[in-house]
C-alpha cells in the first residue's frame, strides 16, 4: 500500500474523474464525501481509478451514456471501485511481509509548506473559539484546545533535524481532526443541521438504490462532516486537503 505514503491521493483521483468526464468542474459534496470514504476505507489509489475507468466504460453502454448524457458522480462509481478493491486484497492474500511493507514516506512537501498549511489551521480554529465565546465557552475552549495540538504538532518540523516522518504527523493531525469533527457537531444547532440534512438528501436521492445501507451511511457521516467543516470555516487537518 505504498501508495498512501504520499498525500495525493484526492487531488489524483479528481483530476482522473476529469479527465474521463472530459470536463474540468468543481467536484461536488456529495463527490467528496465518497472520496473520503474511499481514504478512510484504505482504498488503495489504483483500485480507485480502476474502478472509476470500469464504471465509466459500464456507462458508456448503458442507455444514458450512448445518448450521450455525462456520467455526473462518482456515485456511480462506487461498486466498481469496492470491486476493483476487492481484487487487490485478494491478490494480496497468501504473500509475505514483503507484499504488505508500506516504504518510507518521502518528504513530499517542503516543511515552510507544512508550515503554512498548519498555520492557517491554527488561525481559522482561533477564530472558531472567538465566534464561541460568547456562545459556549466549553466549545470555545474545545477549539483552543485542538489549535494547541495543532501548534504542538507543528513543532515536530523543526524537531526533525534530519527526515521527517510524514505518517507519524498524519496520525497526530488525524486524532486532532476527529476531535475538531465531533466539536462541529456539537457546535451545530438543529436548523444548522436540517439544511445540512437536506442538502445531502437532494444530493443522494438519484444513487441510493446503487449503495448498500453500509455505504449509504458512510457517505452521509463524511457528506455532514464535509459541510459542516465548510459552513464553520475551519480546516481539515489531514495532509490529505494539502494541495
Amino acid at each position: 500500500m505504498a501508495e498512501f505514503n504520499y498525500f495525493n491521493y484526492f487531488t489524483e483521483i479528481e483530476e482522473h474523474f476529469w479527465r474521463k468526464r472530459g470536463a474540468h468542474l468543481l467536484v461536488s459534496p456529495l463527490d467528496w464525501a465518497i472520496l473520503e470514504t474511499w481514504q478512510k476505507a484504505g482504498i488503495p489509489l489504483g483500485a480507485v481509478l480502476k474502478g472509476i475507468d470500469r464504471a465509466f466504460e459500464s456507462y458508456g453502454r448503458s442507455r444514458r451514456g450512448t445518448a450521450g448524457r455525462p456520467l455526473k458522480s462518482l456515485a456511480y462509481c462506487v461498486d466498481a471501485v469496492l470491486d476493483a478493491a476487492a481484487e487487490v486484497r485478494e491478490a494480496e492474500v497468501g504473500k509475505g511481509p514483503e507484499g504488505h511493507a508500506r516504504a518510507a514516506a518521502a518528504e513530499l512537501f517542503s516543511r515552510e509548506e507544512l508550515a503554512r498549511y498548519l498555520d492557517d489551521g491554527i488561525r481559522k480554529l482561533r477564530l472558531a473559539a472567538e465566534q464561541f465565546a460568547g456562545v459556549s465557552q466549553e466549545l470555545a475552549r474545545r477549539f483552543v484546545e485542538i489549535a494547541r495540538g495543532v501548534e504542538e504538532a507543528k513543532m515536530t518540523l523543526d524537531a526533525a533535524a534530519a527526515h521527517l516522518d510524514l505518517e507519524e504527523l498524519e496520525r497526530r493531525l488525524t486524532v486532532l481532526e476527529d476531535k475538531l469533527s465531533a466539536t462541529l457537531t456539537s457546535a451545530a444547532d438543529a436548523e444548522t443541521m436540517l439544511v445540512v440534512r437536506r442538502e445531502m438528501d437532494s444530493a443522494l436521492a438519484p444513487y441510493r438504490r446503487k449503495m448498500s445501507a453500509e455505504q449509504l451511511a458512510l457517505v452521509e457521516r463524511q457528506y455532514v462532516q464535509k459541510r459542516l467543516f465548510e459552513i464553520y470555516r475551519v480546516s481539515r487537518l489531514s495532509l490529505y486537503y494539502l494541495k
